[in-house]
């Protein structure tokens, strides 16, 4: 079993930085594959990046590549989203999940509560 926390959602202006944390407990996460989603108002969840436990492979969604950056550190049971350049499309509420296995960008085992990013123009 593993629990998933995250943070460091808030209100950003467009073109700011803003790093998201995602604590995990109950189990080391070395061997997972962990991923962040996000779910924007009236929209559906969807994949925003994975980073594999499989020599640290990390994949992107296209609306976020060559912004985003995942990463993780084994030590501390965190995975970070850093986000740059921040536009107001990016506004939704931002989910870390967790799988046992390879990449996916839709099946994981494991989810997190949310944590809010507003993007303001």
């Amino acid at each position: 079993q593993v629990q998933l926390v995250e943070s460091g959602g808030r209100v950003v202006q467009a073109g700011d930085s803003l790093r998201l944390s995602c604590a995990a407990s109950g189990r080391g996460i070395s061997v997972y594959t962990m991923g962040w989603f996000r779910q924007a108002p009236g929209k559906a969840r969807e994949f925003v990046s994975a980073i594999s436990w499989i020599r640290d492979n990390t994949y992107y969604a296209d609306s976020v590549k060559g912004r985003f950056t995942i990463s993780r550190d084994n030590a501390k049971n965190t995975v970070y989203l850093q986000m740059n350049s921040l536009k107001p499309e990016d506004t939704a509420v931002y989910f870390c999940a967790a799988r046992r296995g390879a990449y996916s960008n839709n099946d994981y085992d494991y989810w997190g509560q949310g944590t809010q990013v507003t993007v303001s123009s």
